[in-house]
């Protein structure tokens, strides 16, 4: 996707504006906090996650889901998806260094849980999406519909890319069927495109990401939605 004015503005903002706190989302394990972003005279929301204010998890390293943060945006773009909104990395961040990703206005009571039947088939974008960066912790309140055009979008990806498989999400809605063919396309171009790989190298082990290639070779070989695994726990807690 080329991007417009706008977004280019934003994305320069975002690298390079001045960052100030509104206040804290006090939902969530991790310390999270509203900012503004101001550049050129704009100002442009954003959600800031400073690596300090992670809780460390026994199966992910220390201070790295910030990284992950970025790499799923990363992934996001290369698949022509673009349902993440955009995020980078910042080290003068107001409490130290952490991602910050642009906020996206939405309904938060319609989500996963009450979509209607127009929008549920169009999560499956975000479930071929949560099967390659082997999602740990897709809940049904980080898919929504923005306020504006009622673009679907995807958040919160900071447990994602383990090596081993740790796949946790409430969307098994579509287990079993076919995967379209536009996204099995977006799915070979990922496994032949090199310039992802190197781009993922500052935020993701060689170990990582030689999985997702592994999971994408996979993909396009069974053609098939999974269905969710035996032996082990495949939906995150809480749901929602």
């Amino acid at each position: 996707m080329i991007p417009n004015e706008h977004s280019s503005k934003l994305q320069t903002a975002f690298q390079m504006g001045d960052i100030k706190m509104k206040g804290q989302f006090m939902l969530g394990s991790n310390y999270t906090f509203l900012v503004d972003v101001h550049y050129q005279g704009e100002t442009f929301p954003a959600v800031y996650k400073p690596s300090k204010g992670e809780q460390p998890l026994w199966d992910f390293p220390d201070n790295t889901l910030a990284q992950r943060e970025v790499a799923a945006y990363l992934v996001s773009e290369a698949l022509d998806l673009h349902f993440v909104p955009f995020t980078t990395l910042r080290d003068d961040g107001p409490h130290g260094p952490g991602s910050l990703q642009q906020y996206i206005e939405y309904d938060p009571e319609y989500h996963y849980f009450n979509f209607n039947d127009d929008d549920r088939p169009k999560l499956k974008s975000v479930v071929l999406f949560d099967l390659l960066v082997n999602n740990a912790d897709r809940k049904g309140s980080h898919v929504f519909f923005d306020s504006d055009s009622h673009k679907l979008w995807a958040i919160d990806h900071g447990i994602c890319f383990h090596e081993l498989d740790k796949l946790r999400t409430v969307i098994w809605d579509f287990a079993g069927e076919p995967i379209p063919g536009d996204l099995l396309s977006c799915v070979s171009q990922l496994s032949s495109d090199r310039s992802l790989p190197a781009a993922l190298e500052a935020y993701l082990s060689p170990r990582e990401i030689s999985a997702l290639k592994s999971r994408a070779k996979a993909l396009t070989g069974s053609r098939v939605f999974p269905h969710p695994p035996q032996g082990r726990r495949s939906f995150p807690y809480p749901p929602i």
